[in-house]
């Protein structure tokens, strides 16, 4: 530890400590391994410490050994064995093939010496990922835990006295959070400006401040009045924390051997707080993920699953949300005189918020839905209730028909772009439509507009994230990439010709892009 001396004052500044690297002579088998080498070959292989510094007489090969740390750390050199010592084993093999061979051990060393480096770093970081668990009896609270380590920290290097003090929010001010052996009125005292706190910024700096008389203490803005005093920087490996101080009561100098476990007495001061600060926000995650798990049941169990009961017809239908609760949605529900109403529909957000405006808009969907029957006046309800029950920060595409069962027309309108197509034996058709998305203005209208589907076709309805998935070549899929699959599949049912879109979309992108995608598939059976 580099230090520089003044008369009263002493800075100690915080050198990274050395990591020492990996022996390769600490496996246990390589001695064996030399020791066979030269008894099957006649040659003597042996592992020397560091790079070699010069060619020995006699010399025939040498290889470095780099255990993954990026410098060689020692290196096999092959020389023949003396003729007295090893008689006729000498001529066991040739040259080319005991360096051959060498070479071969060389590279199986420095795989094994890798491999053990890695799994000396992979163990560290198993290590940093064992979860914190809080206990219901936990023996001390907080305060009384930092209070017990300021007063071993304290006692440790004969001081009288010990304070914590954190960055506010701003770090523009430190608080006293916790002491030993000052007043309990200090922690009622106003935060300190950090500004003109030379002892602390000196500190922050990665520098000990030891401050050996008093008369020096004014100058540093000491936050206690004592004869001596020490402050070391509280830090976690990524955050400044705050301050140590260390006070005592008589002039006195501090060795580098005290100060050193002032240090360790902040670190461990650090990682009792970070402990709880982690333990908190695990808390708080783990109550945010129930709540979203349960906001993804709910939205999972609203979707429709059964296909209507009616002759000549089934519906089937698919949605995967980006995160774990998404704003894409189908809906299906059967209305009087024979009507089927079907939508699909994107708040065009994610996660809650988009969640949140997706159970609205099914909700006032169903209830317009029930006694308007046209659906270009559906939407019209719909994005007046939209625009007003929000701050016009929520839009939405929808596409809402109206299919007369008993002749197969259906009467649609869209807001946004939602895709639709017609398949049928010999071909398939468009019929996505570009309009207006709901929640952009209060004043909208929308157009309505009609096919009629004959028997063995099927209307395929499905959103932009679908539309628009791309591949490696950023080529999306398109409505063509949808629809081609299908043409020719009137054998198929609704829920194979879903299981189809699904597959065409899975072999079309190869990684998630984050859009909410839905499917939904209306056919007419064959009489």
């Amino acid at each position: 530890m580099a230090h520089s001396k003044t008369r009263n004052l002493k800075l100690y500044a915080e050198q990274p400590p050395e990591v020492a690297p990996p022996k390769v002579d600490a496996l246990d088998s390589l001695g064996q391994l030399l020791g066979g080498f030269r008894q099957a070959t006649g040659w003597s292989l042996q592992y020397v410490d560091g790079p070699p510094t010069s060619r020995p007489s006699g010399l025939t090969w040498s290889a470095p050994v780099n255990p993954g740390v990026g410098a060689t750390l020692g290196h096999l050199r092959l020389e023949p064995v003396d003729s007295k010592q090893a008689g006729p084993e000498r001529t066991s093999v040739d040259a080319d093939s005991a360096r051959a061979l060498a070479a071969g051990v060389a590279a199986m060393l420095n795989e094994l010496s890798e491999t053990r480096h890695a799994l000396w770093k992979r163990e560290a970081e198993l290590a940093a990922g064992v979860p914190l668990v809080p206990h219901c009896d936990e023996e001390k609270h907080l305060a009384e835990r930092l209070e017990a380590v300021l007063k071993g920290g304290a006692e440790a290097v004969d001081a009288q006295a010990a304070g914590l003090y954190l960055l506010d929010e701003a770090t523009t001010a430190l608080k006293l959070r916790s002491s030993w052996g000052l007043p309990l009125k200090r922690l009622t005292d106003p935060a300190r400006r950090l500004q003109g706190a030379l002892g602390d910024l000196e500190a922050m700096l990665g520098h000990a401040v030891v401050l050996k008389e008093k008369t020096v203490m004014q100058h540093w803005n000491v936050p206690e009045d004592f004869s001596s005093a020490v402050c070391v920087p509280v830090s976690t490996p990524t955050t400044l924390l705050g301050t140590l101080w260390v006070f005592c009561t008589r002039g006195r100098d501090f060795t580098d051997r005290q100060t050193n476990i002032l240090e360790v007495v902040a670190g461990r001061l650090a990682a009792d707080l970070e402990r709880e600060m982690l333990l908190r926000e695990g808390i708080d995650g783990a109550r945010w993920k129930k709540q979203v798990a349960a906001v993804e049941r709910l939205q999972r169990n609203q979707l429709p699953t059964i296909s209507p009961l009616l002759d000549g017809w089934k519906v089937s239908g698919w949605t995967a949300q980006a995160e774990a609760v998404g704003g894409d949605f189908y809906d299906w529900f059967c209305l009087p005189d024979g009507l089927l109403a079907v939508a699909v529909g994107d708040a065009m957000d994610r996660g809650l918020a988009a969640a949140m405006s997706v159970n609205a808009l099914k909700a006032a969907l169903r209830a317009h839905g029930q006694y308007h029957r046209q659906a270009e006046r559906v939407l019209k309800q719909l994005n007046l209730t939209l625009w007003t029950g929000s701050a016009g920060d929520q839009v939405a595409t929808l596409f809402y028909g109206l299919i007369e069962t008993a002749t197969g027309r259906v009467c649609y309108s869209t807001a946004g772009r939602p895709s639709a197509i017609v398949v049928r034996s010999d071909g398939w058709q468009s019929l996505s439509q570009s309009s207006p998305t709901l929640g952009g203005s209060p004043e909208l209208d929308f157009e309505p507009f009609g096919y009629e589907l004959a028997p063995g076709e099927a209307l395929v309805i499905f959103t932009d994230g679908l539309r628009d998935a791309a591949d490696s070549a950023g080529r999306p899929l398109g409505e063509s990439g949808i629809a081609e699959p299908l043409v020719g599949r009137g054998n198929l049912s609704a829920d194979e010709l879903v299981t189809l879109v699904r597959r065409t979309f899975r072999s079309h992108t190869e990684a998630p892009d984050g859009n909410d995608r839905t499917v939904l598939v209306i056919k007419r059976t064959e009489p």
